[in-house]
């Protein structure tokens, strides 16, 4: 298990290896914005700060964004302990 930091509402919870990010918020009782769980809708697009993610399907971000840290939880699998950003 992971732990995931969700800044800035300074919120903590923890990710298997086998769940996405949004998953496990959810699980966790987290109020994260989603939609369409595909990562086409972009509702729960956030950055990550620090920490790895892994995808099972490439997500639809350009390698600018993907630099930049945006993420999609709803197709990522924690690889390492997160703090994200999500405004």
């Amino acid at each position: 298990m992971y732990q995931i930091r969700l800044l800035p509402q300074e919120l903590t919870f923890f990710v298997r290896d086998d769940e996405t990010l949004l998953c496990a918020a959810h699980r966790a009782g987290v109020a994260f914005p989603h939609r369409c769980l595909v990562g086409a809708c972009a509702t729960c697009l956030c950055r990550k700060l620090s920490g790895e993610v892994a995808y099972q399907l490439a997500p639809m971000l350009t390698e600018k964004e993907q630099a930049a840290g945006w993420i999609f939880p709803c197709l990522a699998m924690a690889r390492s302990d997160l703090v994200l950003l999500l405004e």
